[in-house]
């Protein structure tokens, strides 16, 4: 499985709907037998949106954010999914066949990712439903 940015942000952000359920899948997760992949753009994302002091009711401060990431990456099963010509072959064949444009190019290109390594994407986001070619779960469902 590799995970969106929105899993993450909301393992960390104990004012989030879904706070408990998030940290505890992640905690589980990242300490189970079965990979969970990182994907660069998702981590990219979570530092992004975690130390936006629009976005965030209590943004975190760019090491703290930092610190999350780097302790992730350091868990037993946690994996830097790589991205390579393959990935943007098939995002640009999931591009094409769904009209993605704008808001969902990052969408698609996670779904790219959970399709050239064999996984599901683990989401909160239903826009990952549009892609019936990749398995999406949603945690707080």
């Amino acid at each position: 499985m590799i995970l969106d940015a929105n899993v993450l942000l909301y393992a960390v952000d104990e004012t989030a709907r879904g706070h408990e359920r998030a940290r505890a899948f992640l905690e589980d997760h990242l300490n189970g037998d079965v990979r969970i992949g990182l994907p660069a753009q998702s981590l990219g994302a979570f530092l992004r949106i975690s130390t936006h002091p629009r976005v965030m009711r209590e943004p975190l401060a760019p090491a703290a954010a930092v610190s999350h990431v780097e302790d992730w990456l350091a868990a037993p099963a946690a994996w830097l999914p790589d991205v390579t010509a393959a990935t943007w072959a098939i995002l640009g064949r999931l591009v094409a066949e769904h009209q993605v444009t704008g808001n969902l190019v990052p969408d698609a290109q996670l779904a790219a990712l959970a399709i050239q390594h064999g996984v599901a994407v683990v989401s909160a986001d239903s826009d990952f439903a549009r892609f019936p070619e990749v398995t999406w779960v949603n945690p707080f469902a």
